[in-house]
């Protein structure tokens, strides 16, 4: 079927038919948590060391004019989550980004790209992004046992060996090697229209893999409020849908990825659409999570990023999503949100605010 459109549409329809007869409206007020995830690859089109210093200098020079202009009810700036390719590891990149994130602009995490790997080589690879990117203070760790953790975004979307052909992966197994290594969660998807696009969708979920079965991720539990699970890894979705506003050859609608890029402007229908698809965990309606992704190193993503569109999309958020009685809008990074979501999970009420470090906090 035309863009794998198959592999989740049974998921949209469900949602949207009981979206459609349960009338139910949004809690007064409902609390916003906002992120923007990076598939951070300064090496885009094999660049050398001198473009990809340019690459990242741009958003160490830029991202604090733009993320200046901008606040939450919090008072907090928004902070971009910088999802480092390991197999392409830098240090002059790093000490660059290493410098907007201690100013706290942002946060690094895990991405990595790998084919026909071995659980092995998956653990020597995520132990060495561990000690590469701590060496620069980044990363994070448990609160309790000072355990380095790191968030993860798995190249060309392949989490758990999910492509059909087995390429840029090779492990099955890679959930349970994930969280033995320190993954707190993984936030790749979604990945449509890619084949990779699992059929559980907008949502917040506990899965586990097997070492004989690819691509466990397809189902998993969810997220729930006073209940747990020894399940392998948390996979936190970002939105999913069709947007009818926004019609192939003005008929068919385009579906609605949560990608922010030159092809994918964010604009105000699209914040409309992140916000309307309501992920949660579970008994907990009054806090929602939109997280967005993009491949912001590549210079025709980057003038989107930090520039007009960018700060346009903020400001409306600003003014649509954080009034103090509807909304009220919070921007977190990647591992923030995590927080907050454990944080819903135990029970926690309150401000969202007060659990950006529930968990696990910044090295």
């Amino acid at each position: 079927m035309t863009k794998n459109i198959h592999l989740w549409m049974g998921s949209y329809l469900k949602q949207e038919l009981r979206r459609l007869l349960s009338k139910e409206a949004f809690p007064k007020p409902t609390h916003v948590m906002f992120s923007v995830v990076d598939h951070f690859e300064p090496d885009w089109k094999g660049a050398d060391a001198a473009t990809q210093i340019s690459r990242v200098k741009r958003w160490v020079d830029d991202y604090p004019k733009l993320a200046n202009k901008h606040k939450d009810a919090d008072g907090q700036h928004p902070r971009h989550s910088f999802f480092y390719p390991a197999e392409v590891y830098r240090k002059e990149n790093l000490d660059l980004l290493a410098k907007l994130c201690k100013q706290g602009f942002g946060e690094l995490e895990v991405h990595l790209h790998h084919d026909n790997d071995t659980e092995e080589g998956l653990r020597e690879k995520l132990e060495k992004a561990k000690k590469d990117f701590s060496s620069h203070g980044l990363l994070s760790k448990r609160n309790l046992s000072g355990q380095i953790r790191f968030g993860f975004i798995h190249g060309n979307w392949a989490l758990n060996n999910s492509r059909p052909d087995r390429r840029w992966c090779g492990v099955n197994h890679e959930s349970h090697i994930l969280n033995d290594a320190g993954c707190y969660a993984d936030f790749t998807f979604p990945s449509a229209p890619s084949d990779t696009q699992p059929k559980k969708i907008n949502s917040i979920y506990y899965t586990s893999s097997q070492p004989s079965k690819p691509k466990t991720h397809n189902q998993g539990v969810d997220v729930e409020v006073g209940k747990f699970t020894n399940a392998d890894l948390m996979i936190i979705q970002g939105p999913l849908t069709l947007n009818w506003r926004n019609r192939k050859y003005g008929i068919f609608p385009r579906i609605e990825n949560a990608d922010v890029g030159s092809g994918n402007l964010p604009t105000a229908n699209r914040v409309d659409l992140w916000v309307k698809q309501r992920i949660a965990v579970r008994g907990k309606p009054d806090w929602i999570f939109i997280k967005v992704h993009t491949h912001g190193a590549p210079e025709h993503n980057a003038n989107v990023l930090l520039g007009e569109a960018m700060d346009q999309m903020y400001s409306y958020i600003e003014k649509k999503y954080n009034d103090g009685q509807n909304f009220i809008l919070h921007y977190v990074s990647a591992r923030e949100m995590y927080n907050v979501i454990k944080a819903a999970e135990a029970g926690e009420s309150g401000a969202p605010d007060q659990y950006r470090n529930y968990i696990i906090e910044s090295l």
